[in-house]
């Protein structure tokens, strides 16, 4: 009778117990954790969303991380309120518009952007506001309207809000394409501060978006990090006046306690993006 070297037997069982850990962590990671961290009691309808945009040949877009519950005339009066201009649609003429922006240094401020899908079609709003000298860094953010209505009946638009970091050719259509900046949460926080310090946001609360993401990719191939909540602003209803004070709700507590976690790690994921 032959009996397994010692080293073999030790390696098997290092096998065994990295295939242990893996599949614990696998479980805690995906299965156990996800399900502390969902919520959407404060919109509870938020749950049959999608989570991202598909880009037109199909690829996951970019995440969706913000909501507004308003009419069109009440999100156009925000934004024009917190300095944000709507995006012209894309043409050879807005598109050329964004390279002479580019190469010349000079502000577009009204340059397009470019389409992605949602609920089987385009953005139905997009906004923008530059940041740099010119059309390639800017603030931008695309809604799609919804079937969902808040207890006032108004509509509930679903967005994605991301910071333009620079542009170049996409390699699939040939047009002109802006890259986004990875922490997409900041251009989150960024669009509700813009909406909120001009007094047309009431309410304010996050739901679950995507989930907690430390490298995803967008279709074009840019890297993006997330704590995963989708925030919420509730606009000031029509012939309300532009000074309202936001209600800030509040997120369950171990919602809290990941989202102080995150913030934490956030800047060990900036570095090299």
């Amino acid at each position: 009778m032959t009996t397994r070297p010692p080293a073999r037997r030790t390696a098997r069982r290092l096998a065994r117990w990295v295939a242990v850990v893996i599949g614990v962590y696998l479980a805690v990671a995906y299965l156990v954790l996800p399900t502390f961290w969902r919520h959407y009691e404060h919109l509870p309808a938020m749950a049959t969303m999608p989570t991202t945009t598909l880009s037109p040949n199909g690829l996951p877009g970019d995440p969706l991380n913000v909501a507004l519950i308003g009419s069109e005339a009440e999100i156009q009066r925000a934004f024009a309120a917190a300095g944000w201009a709507p995006a012209d649609p894309i043409t050879l003429r807005s598109s050329l518009g964004i390279a002479e922006s580019v190469i010349l240094d000079r502000p577009d401020l009204v340059a397009p952007v470019s389409n992605l899908l949602l609920f089987g079609r385009p953005q139905d709003l997009a906004f923008e506001k530059e940041v740099g000298e010119n059309a390639g860094q800017r603030n931008h953010v695309r809604f799609w309207r919804t079937e969902l209505h808040a207890d006032d009946g108004r509509p509930v638009w679903i967005g994605d809000a991301a910071l333009d970091s620079g542009v170049e050719l996409s390699r699939t259509t040939g047009q002109i394409t802006h890259h986004i900046a990875p922490d997409i949460d900041a251009e989150r926080d960024t669009l509700m501060h813009d909406l909120d310090s001009a007094g047309w946001l009431t309410t304010r609360y996050d739901v679950t978006g995507i989930g907690p993401t430390l490298n995803g990719h967008n279709g074009g191939g840019d890297r993006y990090f997330t704590d995963g909540e989708l925030a919420i602003g509730v606009l000031a209803a029509e012939g309300a006046v532009g000074n309202q004070s936001v209600q800030k709700l509040e997120s369950p507590t171990t919602v809290v306690i990941k989202n102080q976690f995150w913030s934490w790690l956030r800047p060990v994921l900036s570095p090299g993006t």
